[in-house]
């Protein structure tokens, strides 16, 4: 859950790494440092808190070198603190590292016992102390480095310096994304890659168990054992400004309104040209495949989650398929029944969450077959996965998530597209018109995005509330779940979401003059029940604020606040009422002040259980 950069080459080092951090604060910042090497001298600078103050600490201390690694952290072991900032120093040899030491209490243990000593609460001093013991046992820099981290048990993406080796860099991972970069004359290592492309759009992605050693001449990956691995580099497409805000306040802003560009980007390709099937280039299923699965699982955490929620909605319907949505993080430990006749969908933005790769290998484990819908080209849940569904969202920065989220919903419908037509459930003329609603959903939500201001004054009347209650019927049920989370994720507003037939079960308790009730509600065949549910609200003297479809009098006339969206057909419907969701807790949060891009105690990819 943290965010490493090294670098080696004939620049400065320390505005290199500064940078490539500034675009990985997303994945933790409660501290951060640099350590760069220069005459055979090491020099630390490190700080408590955002980049910021690593920025200050820096201008006052400024680093020299061409050779360095860098962290931004997200506290796992030890509080956020100067001292268990990274990097890590034992002796000449100085570590950053992404991940979880599970082993490191009985390391720690065996190395005081060999006189080491340590200045940090973290597992990361651990590696630092390691690789030294190695050292002084007469292993060269690189044997030292192979041979700590086979003592530890765990996950992490670590890099490495010693004074010692001026024109040497060691990286290498387990369990934890690491990707390196190459450029003219100079090398790149980082947790994800918005951190390099301002400098190369030339990438490897380091497989577990693997390890680079960097010179000024070049690269050799191999593995912990001293394989040699030849692994040729991927030009990546996405340009330096696609990680930038681009003239918005926040990501988020700007991500919300990048989702007619993604969701265009995840179709474009994928639709035959007389639109009577889907072409899914890495599902690497075939058609008998496909058909004889008896049962589908989708797995997925978070937000994530909520799109797999959604996804059970458009299979069952389409595809005849019973489907079991689970929260990654429950479905290894609940012995799931799985075996060569059930499909596995693994969703993940990262494609490095920890509890979703946990559940992927255990449905692997138990011989059935896994895809995974996926942000992220070549992240660990991609490669391990039997098929990919990519979703073509580009970074996303903020840490609360929204064009990663409508991307998946896109490409589970395209899914099940498919999976309908070769299951022969979804014939040709329904794959048609279903295809026909699917290339409309780029421009509606551009003219959904067009009630932002609308949607930010509307905020002004109710940023002061303390509870929020999210109501939605069928496949609206999980956009109110995911509305109710971005609002509490991103403005610390205390906000349930509920199915809306449930809120006479409990909820409506909580119901009085001080409680909006966010509903969502298209005109559909339910409908008509959930506007009993916004009549029951008002009797008790709550706000309703409506979603719903153009014109529809029969929720318009029920509503305090009204959000109207255009027409679509119903497997749609939650694409686009999500926007308006996203825009609402976007405006709430930056009224109440809050930091929308980084929320407290939040990280954007969950790399450890």
């Amino acid at each position: 859950m943290c965010g490493i950069v090294g670098y080696i080459g004939s620049q400065e080092a320390s505005p290199i790494i500064f940078a490539g951090l500034q675009r990985l604060e997303y994945r933790g910042y409660d501290s951060a440092g640099i350590a760069t090497l220069d005459n055979g001298e090491i020099a630390i600078r490190r700080a408590e808190g955002k980049l910021v103050n690593l920025d200050a600490v820096l201008r006052d201390r400024p680093l020299s070198g061409s050779l360095g690694i860098g962290h931004t952290r997200w506290a796992t072991h030890g509080r956020p603190s100067e001292t268990n900032a990274h990097p890590h120093k034992a002796s000449k040899y100085v570590v950053v590292h992404n991940g979880i030491i599970e082993n490191y209490l009985d390391l720690k243990e065996r190395l005081r016992g060999l006189g080491h000593h340590f200045s940090s609460d973290t597992d990361t001093e651990i590696i630092a102390h390691l690789i030294e013991q190695y050292g002084k046992e007469g292993c060269d820099f690189e044997a030292a480095v192979r041979n700590a981290l086979q003592d530890v048990r765990g996950a992490y993406a670590v890099a490495v310096v010693c004074a010692d080796e001026p024109g040497k860099m060691v990286a290498a991972k387990l369990g934890s994304p690491l990707v390196v970069g190459q450029g003219e004359g100079e090398y790149f290592v980082a947790s994800d890659i918005p951190a390099m492309l301002s400098h190369t759009r030339e990438m490897i992605f380091l497989e577990d168990g693997e390890m680079v050693v960097f010179s000024r001449s070049g690269m050799q990956i191999t593995t912990l054992e001293g394989n040699l691995v030849e692994r040729p580099a991927k030009t990546i497409t996405w340009s330096p400004l696609m990680a930038e805000k681009g003239g918005y306040k926040h990501f988020m802003l700007k991500e919300i309104h990048e989702q007619p560009r993604a969701i265009a980007d995840t179709i474009a390709g994928r639709v035959q040209e007389d639109e009577s099937a889907i072409y899914l280039e890495d599902l690497n299923l075939a058609d008998d495949a496909l058909k004889k699965f008896e049962k589908i699982f989708l797995v997925a955490c978070g937000t994530s989650w909520h799109a797999a929620l959604v996804g059970k909605f458009m299979i069952e319907q389409h595809c005849r398929v019973p489907v079991e949505v689970d929260i990654a993080s429950e479905f290894r430990y609940r012995n799931p029944i799985v075996n060569d006749k059930t499909l596995t969908i693994v969703v993940s933005q990262s494609g490095e969450t920890a509890d979703t790769l946990a559940a992927l290998r255990e449905a692997r484990g138990k011989g059935g077959k896994v895809i995974c819908v996926c942000n992220v080209v070549e992240s660990s849940i991609a490669r391990e996965s039997d098929g990919i569904i990519y979703t073509h969202a580009g970074p996303e920065i903020g840490v609360a998530s929204t064009k990663a989220f409508t991307t998946q919903l896109v490409a589970l419908f395209l899914f099940t597209l498919h999976l309908g037509r070769v299951r022969g459930i979804i014939t040709v003329d329904n794959c048609r018109d279903l295809v026909n609603e699917l290339l409309t959903l780029p421009r509606l939500i551009e003219q959904v995005l067009t009630l932002d201001g609308a949607i930010e004054e509307m905020a002004k009347d109710y940023f002061h509330a303390a509870d929020f209650l999210y109501l939605g019927r069928g496949n609206q049920y999980p956009v109110a779940l995911e509305g109710a989370l971005k609002l509490k994720e991103i403005s610390y507003i205390h906000a349930e979401g509920y199915p809306a037939g449930e809120m006479k079960h409990g909820p409506i308790a909580l119901i009085d003059e001080q409680l909006p009730v966010v509903v969502v509600v298209p005109e559909n065949e339910t409908a008509g029940k959930v506007v009993s549910n916004m009549e029951e609200v008002r009797a008790r003297g709550g706000k309703v604020i409506a979603v719903t479809t153009s014109g529809f009098n029969a929720v318009i006339d029920q509503a305090d606040a009204v959000i109207e969206i255009p027409q679509l057909t119903d497997e749609l419907m939650p694409v686009l009422a999500s926007i308006p969701l996203q825009l609402l807790a976007y405006h709430i949060a930056v009224f109440k002040g809050t930091d929308v891009d980084q929320p407290r105690n939040l990280a954007k990819s969950v790399t450890v259980e």
